[in-house]
């Protein structure tokens, strides 16, 4: 798996790398996904990854469900807005969303079968019935992949158990089955993984190396700046507030630790499974600002980042937290920012014991922290912006083009 991993990972996106030329990209890709184009999360990636086909002359078209960006020409993004989806937003949420995915879905297929283009590029979950429009048109295609395989390390079958013995019934069809994404992943030509361990996922089921392209996240390091360290310890996480991500072991460990002078800011909407955990920990070194837009200001006022993941795609608030210029404590499931020892510490997952060793040796050794964030923001301006990942996606697409001749 090394070998393979290795040579995924390796495209070499620097600025004086060469790009594709013109004639090795396709003409005309149809994109689509189940989110808005701009705004924050998915949006934003959407918005970023569109701008390179967008810049390189090559969008046909994109199918979303808001287009809140400015720079692609408006006709070239058909918005759902006014979908009928929204009839059932009282629905519980998987229902509603898997509705969502479905309906995108079943317009972009129409929209591929009306005839010029030449690729498709859409996300996983939302792209089987268009995948099978464009393998039946012998169109080249590819998804991207917001986390990991569905299966996550797990050998599973294409039906389990529990999984057979499921009702047949509407909400059942509308929602987005592991079935489905499976599906997917063989009717792609080319699979677009966040992260080695994204990458790693797929390997371990069997994916052919050849068929994994590796084009991770990015960041505006002109919005997010180095910071100013302050004279207080202060540890700031980014994120949904949920076990997934780590922030139940954080609350605990900072309490055991008791760090004097020291403050720990949450930023992020609190799920419901966390109250009991903020019930137990909270005390008033604690601080839970809420879900916010621009997260600039607190990672601006950070003296460390924490993001202790134990399942992620390749999590956007620690390419932030790293044009911040600032250390991070993180974990490999989080994504390939950190480079452990350099810019910050990677610790494993679900082990609140080494994030608590991690936390007291950066509280104690404050005079490391700026070097790591120094090169936490040189990494960034060397391989991590936007740009880097549009680099990415371009040579994707001239790969996708290759294997479609």
């Amino acid at each position: 798996m090394a070998a393979a991993l290795a040579e995924i990972l390796n495209p070499d996106v620097s600025d004086g790398a060469p790009m594709p030329a013109a004639a090795e990209l396709p003409a005309s890709v149809l994109y689509s996904i189940a989110a808005d184009i701009g705004g924050v999360g998915l949006a934003k990636t959407a918005e970023q990854g569109l701008l390179a086909p967008a810049r390189a002359g090559v969008l046909g078209r994109a199918v979303a469900y808001a287009n809140r960006q400015r720079e692609i020409d408006p006709w070239k993004v058909k918005s759902l807005a006014l979908h009928p989806v929204r009839l059932l937003a009282n629905l519980d949420r998987e229902t509603y969303y898997g509705a969502k995915k479905q309906y995108l879905d079943w317009v972009t297929a129409r929209v591929l079968r009306r005839g010029g283009f030449d690729c498709f590029h859409g996300w996983s979950g939302d792209s089987l019935r268009t995948l099978v429009a464009a393998r039946q048109r012998r169109l080249p295609s590819m998804i991207e992949i917001p986390t990991w395989h569905r299966n996550k390390f797990r050998r599973k079958g294409f039906y389990t158990l529990s999984e057979r013995g499921r009702p047949d019934s509407w909400r059942e069809r509308v929602r987005v089955t592991r079935q489905q994404m499976l599906s997917e992943y063989e009717l792609a030509d080319l699979v677009l993984v966040q992260s080695e361990m994204a990458t790693e996922s797929f390997l371990a089921m069997g994916r052919d190396p050849g068929r994994i392209f590796y084009v991770g996240r990015g960041v505006d390091p002109d919005h997010f700046r180095p910071s100013r360290y302050p004279d207080r310890f202060r540890l700031v996480f980014v994120g949904s507030l949920k076990k997934r991500k780590g922030v139940h072991h954080l609350l605990e460990a900072w309490a055991k630790l008791a760090l004097p002078d020291a403050e720990l800011v949450l930023v992020g909407a609190v799920h419901r499974e966390m109250r009991p955990y903020l019930d137990l920990h909270m005390t008033g070194s604690v601080t839970l600002p809420g879900h916010l837009g621009d997260v600039r200001e607190y990672l601006e006022r950070a003296s460390a980042f924490v993001f202790v993941s134990e399942c992620e795609g390749s999590a956007k608030a620690t390419y932030e937290a790293a044009a911040c210029a600032l250390p991070a404590i993180t974990t490999r499931e989080s994504g390939d920012v950190v480079v452990d020892g350099e810019t910050g510490v990677v610790i494993p997952a679900n082990d609140p014991a080494a994030l608590a060793d991690a936390v007291r040796d950066f509280y104690d050794n404050r005079d490391k922290l700026p070097a790591m964030g120094a090169a936490a923001r040189i990494r960034v301006e060397r391989e991590l912006t936007w740009e880097h990942h549009r680099r990415r996606l371009l040579h994707a697409y001239a790969e996708l083009k290759r294997r479609g001749r």
